[in-house]
């Protein structure tokens, strides 16, 4: 089996998954899990795929992420393991689906409109 590249978005981070067959090692921008996201259940979303599909272990992860916080950025990892896991075995879909794993969150920062301070926010409106 080949190197499998995947990629997942969610607000502003974008990652990119290689997947190749190993022992289950995932290194993250050149750093290990826990040295680049050291929450529990961070860590616990980023493994889900693989506890769902039973293939803990079997595949060794290369991840270059960038772009927004730390929880976006694990959205985006999460949904591009999916995505490379469905590009290995097609089987895998209706599992993930089913835990809406495969879904990508379209929900996004709202611009910031001229004449005023934020999206929504406007300038104190004063009568006299």
């Amino acid at each position: 089996m080949s190197t499998i590249n995947a990629l997942g978005r969610r607000k502003t981070s974008v990652a990119r998954v290689y997947l190749s067959e190993g022992k289950g090692k995932i290194a993250i921008n050149g750093r290990t899990i826990d040295e680049y996201v050291p929450i529990a259940i961070h860590q616990y979303k980023i493994n889900r795929p693989f506890e769902l599909t039973e293939t803990t272990g079997k595949y060794d992860l290369k991840i270059n992420v960038k772009g927004g916080g730390i929880n976006g950025q694990v959205d985006a990892i999460r949904l591009a393991i999916c995505r490379a896991l469905v590009k290995i075995d097609g089987d895998y879909k209706p599992l993930l689906k089913a835990e809406s794993l495969m879904t990508r969150d379209p929900r996004m920062v709202e611009r910031k409109k001229p004449g005023q301070p934020k999206a929504r926010k406007k300038f104190q409106f004063s009568k006299r």
